[in-house]
């Protein structure tokens, strides 16, 4: 009888199936995620909304950056299989995002007005954006093996 049984709640099979994606290291990356959520989307937010037309392409893809790690922060905490696939597909996503604008804007700076969360490999961010996503998949990586 599960803990949850004796209380008179019934358990929730979903969450008892679902491998934790945020033990140990987990829990650093949701927390550095969460961070570069509110740092991205708040910044984008109000370029966005007070000078759009300055660097409209940066702003945006700055507001992608802020969504992208969003729905990673949610994967990691939502735990199991899809979820630590999804998030895989989408870290893979944003280093991919990190390494085409990064490099873009060292080839061309003249095409970036302004910076995104992504310029220069993520320079403005500490490197972060760069570092992030291979940890991640590293992580997520590492939690499949050790759930199968």
């Amino acid at each position: 009888m599960t803990r949850d049984e004796q209380d008179g709640t019934p358990a929730e099979p979903d969450a008892t199936k679902r491998a934790r994606l945020i033990g140990g290291p987990g829990i650093l990356l949701v927390w550095l995620y969460g961070v570069m959520v509110v740092g991205a989307v708040s910044r984008s937010a109000v370029q966005i909304s007070t000078q759009f037309d300055k660097a409209p392409l940066a702003y945006s893809l700055s507001a992608v950056a802020g969504l992208v790690y969003g729905f990673i922060t949610y994967s990691l905490v939502r735990g199991g299989e899809t979820a630590r696939r999804a998030a895989l597909v989408c870290c893979a996503a944003e280093l991919a995002g990190v390494l085409v604008v990064g490099t873009w804007t060292l080839a061309e700076p003249s095409a970036f007005p302004d910076a995104t969360v992504w310029s220069d490999y993520g320079m403005g961010y500490l490197f972060i954006p760069v570092l992030l996503p291979l940890s991640a998949m590293y992580w997520l990586r590492k939690a499949r093996t050790n759930a199968g």
